[in-house]
This record gives C-alpha cells, sequence and structure tokens, in this order.
C-alpha cells in the first residue's frame, strides 16, 4: 500500500539514499533533489505529500526555500532537517510554518514517527477544511457508520414536508445544533428559528410562553403577549426536553401538532401557525408513556419521524477528527496555536467513556487550549477522570494528594446525581425528589458539574 509520495531535499547524498531505503520499506513512495531550487521545483511538479528539508543546501538555505513556497500558497507540510548547530534556525523554520524539525544524526525510527505524526495531522486538517467548506456544524463532523447515517437521514428529513421531527440522544450530543443544522437545509431557512427548553420554565407559564396570553388573562399579564408558536411561524419551532412537559400542557401540544391551530392562554380565538416543530429529548419516551409519565398520543405524534443521534462513544472513530476540529477552533477563538495530542493521550481519549458527550470534548480542548496553547499534551495533562482507567480507578501515575478535595466531593457528587437519574430512567423531576432536592437546584447542580 502506497502511504503517499514524500520528497528529500538534501544534498548529502549518501544519506539521502539511505533515508529513501528505509522509507520505501515503510510503504512511502520517494523523490529526491539536491539543491534548493531543484526542490522547489519538484514541489511544484510533483507536489508530494511531505516535504523533508536539508536546512543547509549549496544554492537556497531550507529556510528561503519554505518561504518561497508558502509565497507560491504552497501548504505542503514540512519537516525541517537539522544539524546541531542550526537548532534556533530550526525553531524559526517552525515559526514560518514547518511542521517541525529533526536535528542529525537523528534516530530513523524517530523520523518514522515524526513523518506519521506529520501526515496523520494533515489528513485531519484536510478533513477539517472540508467539514468547514460545507459549513457543517461539529456536531455534524464524522464518517462513522453511524454519523454517515444520521448525516443521510438529516439531508432527507429537512428536504421533506414533514411537519413534526424528533430528536432523540443523550445530554450533550448536539441536538440543538442538529435541528439548527435542519432547518438551515430546509425550504424554511428564510424565516425564524425559535428555541424554547422545556425544562428551564415553570409549568404555569410555559403555556404562555408557546401559545401566548391576553391581557389580564394571570396574574402580572398586563398587555397581550406573543407566543413562541406565532414567533416561530414560516420558521422552525425547536421544543427542547420535550419529556419533562407536564401531563397537562402534553394534551394542548398533541392538538397543536395535529392541526397547527392554538388559542393564547385567555383568549376565544383559534389561530393557526405555519411552522415546522422539532421536539428533542434524552429519555426514553416510550419507557416514559409506560411509566405513564408522558402521553401516548403524543408520542405516536412525536415519533412520526425520529432521529438517533449516536453518543460520542458509539461513534469513538471520529473522536481524532473532533479533537482536530476543536483545537483549531479554540485556538483562533484564543489567538494563539493549536495544542498537539501525542499518541498515549488520542489513545486514552479515544477510549475514554465521555459521559458529557461533545459538549465534554469542546470544554476539554477549550480547557487544554487556554492552559497549554501550542504544546503537546501529554497524559498528565488531562484531567482526573480522563487519566483514570475506565474501571474507575486513579491511574498509578497520578497520586492521591494532586486531586483536591473539591475534586473528591464533585466526583462524589456526580456519581450521586447519575445514580439517581439512572434508578428513574432519567427523568429531572423525579430524580431531585428522589435526592430531596427542589427541581431548579438539581438542575444547578447539572450544569456545576458539567453533566447537563
Amino acid at each position: 500500500m502506497n502511504k503517499g509520495l514524500i520528497l528529500i531535499v538534501d544534498d548529502e547524498q549518501r544519506l539521502v539514499r539511505s533515508m529513501q531505503m528505509v522509507l520505501e520499506a515503510e510503504g512511502y513512495s520517494v523523490a529526491m533533489a539536491y539543491t534548493g531550487q531543484d526542490g522547489i521545483n519538484k514541489v511544484l511538479e510533483l507536489d508530494p505529500e511531505l516535504l523533508l528539508l536539508d536546512l543547509r543546501l549549496p544554492d537556497l538555505s531550507g529556510l528561503e526555500v519554505l518561504k518561497q513556497l508558502r509565497q507560491m500558497h504552497k501548504t505542503t507540510p514540512v519537516i525541517m532537517l537539522s544539524a546541531h548547530g542550526d537548532i534556533k534556525v530550526a525553531v524559526d523554520a517552525v515559526k514560518s510554518g514547518a511542521y517541525d524539525f529533526i536535528s542529525k544524526p537523528f534516530d530513523i525510527n524517530e523520523l518514522k514517527i515524526l513523518i506519521s505524526r506529520c501526515l496523520e495531522r494533515q489528513r485531519l486538517d484536510s478533513e477539517v477544511n472540508y467539514y468547514r467548506e460545507k459549513e457543517l456544524n461539529s456536531s455534524l463532523i464524522g464518517q462513522s457508520e453511524g454519523m454517515v447515517k444520521m448525516q443521510d437521514q438529516i439531508g432527507r428529513v429537512a428536504a421533506s414536508s414533514a411537519k413534526t421531527i424528533l430528536l432523540q440522544g443523550e445530554s450533550g450530543t448536539g441536538k440543538t445544533a442538529i435541528a439548527r443544522e435542519i432547518h438551515n437545509l430546509s425550504e424554511l431557512s428564510a424565516g425564524p428559528f425559535i428555541e424554547v427548553n422545556c425544562a428551564s420554565l415553570p409549568e404555569q407559564l410555559l403555556e404562555a410562553e408557546l401559545f401566548g396570553a391576553e391581557k389580564g388573562a394571570y396574574t402580572g399579564a398586563d398587555k397581550k403577549r406573543a407566543g413562541l408558536v406565532e414567533l416561530a411561524s414560516d420558521g422552525t419551532l425547536f421544543l427542547d426536553e420535550i419529556g419533562e412537559v407536564d401531563l397537562s400542557i402534553q394534551a394542548k401540544l398533541l392538538t397543536f401538532l395535529e392541526s397547527h391551530s392554538y388559542r393564547p392562554v385567555g383568549g376565544g380565538r383559534e389561530h393557526k401557525a405555519n411552522v415546522r416543530v422539532i421536539a428533542a429529548t434524552n429519555l426514553d419516551l416510550e419507557q416514559a408513556v409506560q411509566e405513564g409519565q408522558f402521553r401516548s398520543d403524543l408520542y405516536y405524534r412525536l415519533n412520526v419521524m425520529p432521529i438517533a443521534i449516536p453518543s460520542l462513544q458509539q461513534r469513538d472513530q471520529d473522536i481524532p477528527l473532533l479533537l482536530e476540529h476543536f483545537a483549531l477552533t479554540m485556538a483562533a477563538n484564543e489567538g494563539v496555536k493549536p495544542v498537539l495530542m501525542t499518541d498515549p493521550v488520542r489513545a486514552r481519549l479515544q477510549s475514554y467513556a465521555w459521559p458529557g458527550n461533545i459538549r465534554e470534548l469542546k470544554n476539554l480542548m477549550e480547557r487544554l487550549t487556554i492552559l497549554y496553547p501550542g504544546e503537546e499534551i501529554e497524559l498528565d495533562m488531562l484531567p482526573p477522570e480522563m487519566r483514570a482507567s475506565d474501571s474507575g480507578d486513579l491511574p498509578v501515575a497520578v497520586a492521591a494528594e494532586e486531586i483536591t478535595i473539591e475534586d473528591q466531593l464533585a466526583n462524589k457528587e456526580r456519581s450521586i446525581i447519575l445514580q439517581a437519574l439512572s434508578d428513574v430512567g432519567g427523568r429531572k423531576g423525579l430524580a431531585a425528589e428522589k435526592l430531596g432536592i427542589s427541581r431548579h437546584a438539581f438542575k444547578r447542580r447539572l450544569q456545576k458539574l458539567g453533566i447537563d
């Protein structure tokens, strides 16, 4: 299998031939040049996947060759080959756009690892740029089987005449971003996208928030107010956490979804709305129906066009691409160089369970970018829970004194809350009741601990 073409530009011909033999044995094609100008010409002619460029050449310096290639907008990744006394110049070359440098004499295995890492970085950059050009959000980045299937579903559903869509997936999988993508891909994209978090509003206010209210309809209603359904007309209404809606409101939602007509609170006249409704939940609604917590007729009405969103653990092969995407995104936001993942860190993060899904991964990359801008990330730079094994034990490399009492308390609290949610099938209201705290206090704990 051909791994790609590598161009070696170095005037030490014996060294070049030795490198050629080793790299060809590894499956690479190899081209050679012995002067700077010849190297530039061959880059333009052959368009190699990688350039190994010596700093000291008979005609041009390696740094001059690199600058000329960048002026020609050639983005070929470059690894500089430097003698011991050229380290400062090699560092300047990296600042000018080289991927990395290696000092002569070098261990050939070290060079092979560096080449492999450079080409992998180039591949990931190309894929990230591809998704950027398609203007896809991070929740749609990926090439795993589950993601390809979901992307196809999103395209088909967005282009359809379906008025009701149900998104089902764990917290942090990007349901809001996917709802926006469906809206943007649809014929309604010129219209509004109105979002309401059903769990964040008290039950007595949710109906008025959705359908509006006439003046005097309830205490404090000193004027007529439009509801979100009216504001979303000719666009999309996104109902997040639909599973948290009280049974009394569920009946009114069902009527609206069936007829697209509604009556404001305190109003006597029905109104019509041309709107697509996208509902989302992290609950098993079928189980909620069996437990009497969700109306069966509303469930069947919502479930006409369901889209299942895979968790990050189910699409672990997409994790390297997402790490690269957020490394570049966070670096751009902070105005710094992106962090780089060492192989042990990449392997550890790919095997991590990611209970917080994409949201957790994004937060990790933001943290690493702020703390270690432009650095190679090692295992000891990761949060304690990510350094630990899947069984939850602390690794040998992490001493107990490194874990603060605050971390220990947060981990214990997180464990208790997750167990409570598990016991009641993920229903936040019941979990709060089980723990003896208010619903709003429970939500604040979830937000603080990064659970939801």
